[in-house]
């Protein structure tokens, strides 16, 4: 069974192939559907196959490795095609597998009035995303998955952009690709440091090597360390190179859905995860993706109560869910981590398909003040809906949400590498949270419905194609969280237990609370967060009006509502000071060559472009000459 798991990643990528040689050839659209769901599919049933063969009779050592063929050999330096197989790229793996066929199902019918040649471009694009994601994941060394995630960067581009006769459109895909090249770039030269002293690619042999080479603390660990944070704080949308997540809603729904749930923002948490050893070797490291995922969190928590773009809620809580698990990152609790990604990936997919019905229905339209009363227009989207919005809210025993951000909660109290500082933000942006998600339940779903919900009355209502993905994630959005029971519930958690095969514990220290006491003031928090969105909504909406009236209040909401000011930050300190070197490096003494070049063939061009005049008796005389001096030099020498 472990043989066909080089099927996983190879059917979607075929399929992508497939699709792509169609296009130009208007195919039926039944034959794209079956293509681009069918091989998805077909992959996560695959995927499940393996899982239940690793989980019942596991490889030894629980990992198994597959190598395809050898891919680069030049002198020390040995890189094959190989996968590697164990509890974390397996979770990965049927993550990506499941919830992107679940999201090419909904697809299907979201993408239906679109052309047959645009229909079958986007599964083209749509399957590659999810081949490159699995070949990130499922990489045994650093060279292969650097081509996945480099897939997958070029893959944001071309669905980010999908709609590209819009210059907003093109304009936020090249954002989206160029910001992340930055961490990109950090990523790359990460990984020749570790090749320069460590001598291999290969991940598990790195990971023993420096934990051989390096003491904790090392400058070489450190320096590592920190640029494969940089590339994972690109990919994953972490400040200060989270600016490109919310214009990347320019894409169509399902493409958000896919890129914020299972894939792109994902990858970083993967990475640091997959490097795990080597961050421990470096504690300084480790405290800055805490602080960085904690004021990620928090800013993003603000930023999303002022956002009226549906969607852009959504980007913003992505941004905040990711900051939590890079918090967890950071103290140690890599299970918790992974617990995080998985809940988030069932509910944050759940809430963009959910938002993708409401906008296609009311003709694109993303304004929440323009929506209100939906819940009898589309009853199943609400219900549906309303119970991501619990698992994002992480609203106390009704939603898997609960489970793992107060797992995280509690380990940044606990850990030793956490704090009271950690803790208590990780608090205030789970009251935000529950602010920013209710607000959007009660201004989409409650209260009067707006004209242009009038004028479409009765709005249609999704079909089969995407009613079942939402019924599924809504499904797994509340009892996911039963793999993660704290100690206090009676403490199930066969999650963390499986991926302890790979990551270590969290290492704690005693407090003066336990974790039920915890529990506790973490949900209270988050029903604190939804009653105040309530009467915020429902009972002071002209009150607030007036309120962002005031000076410093419309100055606040004008910040958080810009994002911080990240995007003019960005402008002039990296953005204007870059355009100012290329401009003055564009005469350096290093183009003298290929400008000189490029002068001798032009003027080597015009010499024989003056041959040419059209005059048959010139060029009979120049024919002539030729051969007496070619017979000339024939004699003579």
């Amino acid at each position: 069974m472990f043989g066909l798991l080089v099927l996983v990643p190879l059917i979607p990528l075929v399929g992508a192939l497939l699709l792509t040689a169609m296009s130009s050839h208007h195919p039926p659209r039944k034959a794209v559907a079956a293509i681009g769901v069918g091989s998805v599919a077909l992959s996560a049933v695959i995927a499940l196959l393996i899982t239940v063969k690793f989980v019942m009779s596991p490889p030894p050592g629980d990992v198994y490795i597959q190598a395809i063929w050898s891919w680069i050999r030049v002198a020390d330096l040995s890189v094959h095609v190989a996968f590697q197989l164990d509890a974390l790229s397996l979770i990965w793996m049927l993550i990506i597998t499941f919830v992107g066929a679940l999201i090419h199902l909904y697809s299907s019918e979201f993408m239906a009035d679109e052309n047959d040649w645009n229909y079958a471009r986007f599964f083209s694009y749509m399957n590659f995303f999810v081949g490159m994601m699995l070949i990130l994941v499922l990489a045994d060394n650093m060279a292969l998955l650097y081509l996945g995630w480099e897939g997958v960067g070029l893959c944001s581009y071309l669905l980010i952009g999908f709609w590209y006769q819009d210059h907003k459109n093109d304009r936020a895909a090249r954002k989206a690709f160029i910001v992340t090249r930055i961490g990109d770039t950090a990523f790359l030269l990460g990984i020749f440091l570790l090749f320069d002293n460590l001598g291999t690619l290969h991940i598990q042999t790195l990971m023993a090597r420096a934990t051989e080479q390096w003491p904790t603390g090392s400058s070489l660990a450190v320096l590592a360390a920190v640029l494969l944070l940089g590339g994972a704080v690109g990919k994953s949308a972490q400040l200060p190179l989270q600016i490109w997540l919310p214009d990347a809603m320019a894409g169509p729904t399902p493409v958000s859905a896919l890129i914020h749930a299972a894939t792109m923002v994902t990858a970083g948490v993967y990475l640091i995860l997959r490097a795990h050893v080597l961050f421990l070797l470096a504690p300084s490291v480790m405290l800055i993706i805490a602080i960085v995922g904690t004021l990620t969190l928090v800013l993003a928590g603000f930023s999303g109560i002022t956002q009226w773009d549906i969607k852009r809620v959504l980007a913003y809580s992505t941004i905040s869910q990711i900051g939590y698990m890079f918090l967890a990152l950071g103290v140690g609790a890599w299970s918790a981590a992974v617990f995080h990604f998985m809940v988030h990936a069932f509910f944050k997919a759940l809430l963009f398909l959910g938002a993708g019905v409401i906008i296609i229905r009311l003709e694109h339209e993303h304004d929440m003040f323009k929506m209100g009363g939906l819940r009898k227009e589309l009853p199943l989207t609400f219900w549906t809906f309303l119970l991501g919005a619990n698992a994002l809210a992480a609203l106390p025993l009704i939603s898997a949400g609960f489970y793992s951000k107060d797992a995280i909660i509690w380990d940044a109290w606990s850990s030793a590498l956490g704090g009271p500082w950690l803790w208590g933000a990780a608090l205030l942006g789970a009251f935000l949270t529950g602010i920013y998600t209710f607000r959007m339940v009660f201004l989409t779903f409650f209260g009067p419905p707006q004209p242009l919900v009038l004028k479409h009355a009765p709005i249609p209502r999704p079909g089969m194609r995407m009613g079942i993905p939402l019924v599924i994630l809504a499904v797994l959005s509340v009892i996911a969280g039963l793999l993660g029971l704290p100690e206090w519930m009676g403490g199930f958690q066969p999650l963390a237990d499986f991926l302890h095969q790979v990551v270590p514990k969290v290492e704690r220290v005693s407090t003066s609370m336990n974790e039920g006491g915890m529990g506790i003031v973490s949900a209270a928090i988050a029903l604190c967060g939804l009653a105040l969105a309530f009467l915020m909504i429902m009972r002071w909406r002209g009150a607030l009006s007036r309120l962002v009236r005031v000076p410093v209040a419309a100055l606040l909401h004008r910040i958080w509502f810009v994002g911080w000011g990240f995007d003019w930050l960005d402008n002039k300190l990296i953005i204007k000071p870059f355009l100012w070197l290329t401009r003055a490096d564009k005469n350096d003494v290093v183009d003298l060559a290929p400008r000189l070049t490029g002068r001798v063939h032009m003027g080597a061009s015009s010499l024989l472009q003056a041959t040419q005049t059209g005059r048959l008796g010139w060029y009979a005389f120049a024919l002539a000459a030729g051969v007496v001096l070619v017979l000339t030099g024939v004699i003579v020498l």
